[in-house]
């Protein structure tokens, strides 16, 4: 299974499915071709979105203000949006991290 990932006006777009109150922040693996992301935090007040978007920035070592969420605010299915990259950038630094 891959992770779709797909082109926008701005960038990149590609789908995660995310398990909050987690021991650890960390990418496991591939779900619905979702990128599947454990964080620590709670799903109260933003608390795992804001989390979301800084680990994922870290991750793939681009700045946070270049991430967004497009659609999934309040649900565990996420979109993101990665400014500044095409499909195969993106995929070239997410798929080291995807664990086999």
């Amino acid at each position: 299974m891959t992770l779709t990932i797909n082109e926008c006006a701005e960038g990149s777009q590609f789908s995660i499915l995310v398990q909050p109150r987690s021991s650890k922040n960390q990418i496991v693996g591939l779900q619905e071709q979702r990128l599947k992301v454990k964080l620590t935090s709670p799903p109260v007040d933003g608390q795992a979105n804001q989390l979301c978007i800084k680990f994922l920035a870290k991750a793939i070592n681009i700045r946070a203000s270049a991430l967004s969420i497009v659609s999934g605010q309040t649900s565990r299915k996420k979109t993101i949006r990665v400014e500044g990259l095409t499909p195969d950038e993106l995929q070239s630094r997410l798929s080291p991290l995807i664990p086999i």
